[in-house]
């Protein structure tokens, strides 16, 4: 009987039943009593092992509490990560190149007959030994060409602004012409037509000489500008600067109307007057 005992296999011993019993020390009465195997004992303490990582793990990767874990971060965070690291690479190329066009613009200006060489270029076929940098015959005349155009030209050192022509004249407004300037019936201007309260803008910089309203033009307004140049602005609904202001190109001085015994609609009469002669306003402002 001894040498059968002895001779129980492994998986006998795990379930041998065992009885966990718990009593009452000053009575010795039974309160409890559970049965157990070694192989129940294993399996429980397997489940419970499991079902405690599963709720790790689901703590770690579905909740917060994963970015207090060294080596963990915000998703989100990792994106915007990404997200910057590529602009930031984008803005260096392009920097890059930037500075390289820099580079080559120099050259060329200077009369060298080398520029930089692109370090990345976009071009993929990769040869770029042969590339030839040298002033063609073509392009060496073409520079003689244009650097001895104004060799004996006597603008060269003048001032080119002495001129009306050298001005740069804002539109007053924005419109169709309806009346062009015509010295022979005595209209020494424009007539633009545009909406109604549309701005009028000052054409150059200046100071307003006069601003008021008579019965044939309306609301007026005049403006003396440098190089002895005058601008003049008629049939207005309202006039927005005094006499002795001094306004910017492109200011509004006064509101598009159709005051006057002469006005037919709304629209502003523009004229330009030149060292005390009238001027076609057409040559040099685009309306």
């Amino acid at each position: 009987m001894e040498g059968q005992g002895k001779k129980r296999s492994w998986k006998d011993r795990l379930r041998t039943r065992f009885r966990m019993v718990v009593m009452d020390d000053s009575t010795f009465e039974e309160r409890v009593s559970v049965t157990l195997t070694p192989l129940g004992i294993l399996v429980a303490i397997s489940a419970i092992t499991i079902v405690m990582t599963a709720l790790v793990v689901s703590l770690i990767a579905f909740t917060p509490i994963r970015e207090y874990i060294p080596g963990y971060a915000d998703v989100g965070m990792q994106q915007d990560l990404i997200e910057l690291n590529e602009k930031t690479d984008s803005l260096v190329r392009e920097a890059e190149a930037n500075e390289q066009y820099l580079a080559n613009l120099k050259k060329i200006l200077k009369g060298n007959d080398t520029a930089v060489i692109v370090q990345n270029p976009t071009d993929t076929t990769k040869k770029y030994e042969n590339l030839n940098f040298s002033r063609s015959p073509e392009d060496s005349a073409l520079r003689d060409e244009f650097e001895n155009s104004d060799q004996y030209s006597l603008a060269i050192g003048v001032t080119r602004k002495t001129g009306i022509s050298g001005y740069f004249f804002f539109a007053p407004v924005k419109g169709s012409i309806t009346s062009s300037f015509n010295l022979a019936e005595e209209h020494f201007g424009v007539d633009v037509a545009s909406s109604e309260n549309e701005s009028v803008k000052a054409t150059l910089d200046g100071t307003v000489i006069s601003s008021g309203w008579n019965p044939e033009d309306g609301y007026v307004i005049q403006v003396q500008h440098s190089n002895n140049l005058i601008s003049v602005y008629k049939h207005n609904a309202a006039l927005l600067k005094k006499t002795g202001q001094f306004v910017k190109a492109g200011e509004p001085i006064a509101i598009i109307g159709n005051s006057g015994e002469h006005s037919t609609g709304p629209h502003v009469h523009f004229e330009i007057w030149y060292n005390g002669a009238p001027v076609d306003p057409q040559e040099y402002v685009v309306f």
